[in-house]
């Protein structure tokens, strides 16, 4: 652009003055950083990435520690590489769906609840934890739930055991880095009989493995390929004072029903 275009551009100038007034160079670091490695698809040392934006090893090394703190960037089991984790993927595909399913599923749910007299929970993976997204309370005195907002154990709760049933290759691999320095990857190797058994059914059904005397229900909601958007999950009481209650399998039917509503063909 010459002089005489940049005069006649008004919007342009003010723009690039808005730009040099509101710099936070710090934030440009990072953002350079994962821009950087956005491109590197098997992750850059520290030296290459010092090389690569030409600055000082003491500010890249500062800044690149925060980010592996807050896990927008993994190191390497080595220690020596750096690339991006899964994070920003996560963020940029939580919300949005998960709002959009939640308001989709919450009257269907709570008319599940009324018809089988039962609580119900929806599941979904974050960050390396099954997140309770929406709940639907029992109508009747009686009742066991989960509270929205709760955060779960996937390897040792129903809905994550489902969930992990139904996981992709990318979500398996962001669990796997998460775990890799416990004893997570060996329990969830440990768990493949299990998790193989409730692929072939299409759902589980057991005892909690928290509260004695509930037996937890839970079926995917399923994408178009298969893998799980979220779990449904409801915590089965079998009421002794009413014989017309609907029985374990009765509402299995009502919850196979309703993540077959609410997944994607």
């Amino acid at each position: 652009m010459t002089d005489a275009e940049a005069t006649e551009s008004p919007d342009l100038l003010e723009n690039s003055g808005r730009e040099d007034r509101y710099r936070a160079p710090a934030l440009d670091k990072g953002l350079d950083i994962l821009e950087l490695l956005s491109t590197q698809s098997g992750g850059m040392t520290r030296g290459e990435i010092v090389k690569a934006m030409g600055r000082s090893p003491s500010e890249i090394y500062r800044m690149l520690e925060r980010l592996v703190v807050r896990d927008y960037v993994a190191r390497s089991p080595e220690g020596d590489r750096y690339s991006l984790s899964m994070k920003l993927f996560v963020l940029a595909h939580r919300h949005p769906p998960v709002r959009r399913l939640v308001s989709r599923a919450t009257p269907l749910m709570d008319a599940f609840a009324s018809q089988a007299r039962q609580s119900l929970h929806l599941v979904v993976q974050d960050r390396g934890k099954g997140l309770v997204a929406a709940q639907a309370h029992c109508p009747a005195n009686w009742e066991f739930g989960v509270r929205v907002g709760a955060r779960i154990d996937l390897l040792h709760t129903g809905s994550g055991h489902t969930l992990l049933a139904f996981q992709d290759e990318i979500a398996r691999e962001d669990l796997e880095r998460r775990w890799q320095e416990t004893d997570g990857a060996a329990q969830l190797e440990a768990l493949g009989p299990t998790l193989e058994t409730i692929r072939k059914t299409g759902y589980r059904i057991g005892a909690s493995q928290q509260i004695r005397g509930v037996d937890d229900i839970s079926v995917p909601i399923l994408n178009p390929d298969g893998y799980a958007l979220a779990v449904l999950t409801c915590p089965y009481l079998e009421r002794l004072d009413q014989p017309g209650h609907a029985s374990i399998d009765e509402t299995m039917g009502l919850l196979q029903s309703l993540a077959q509503t609410l997944s994607l063909e």
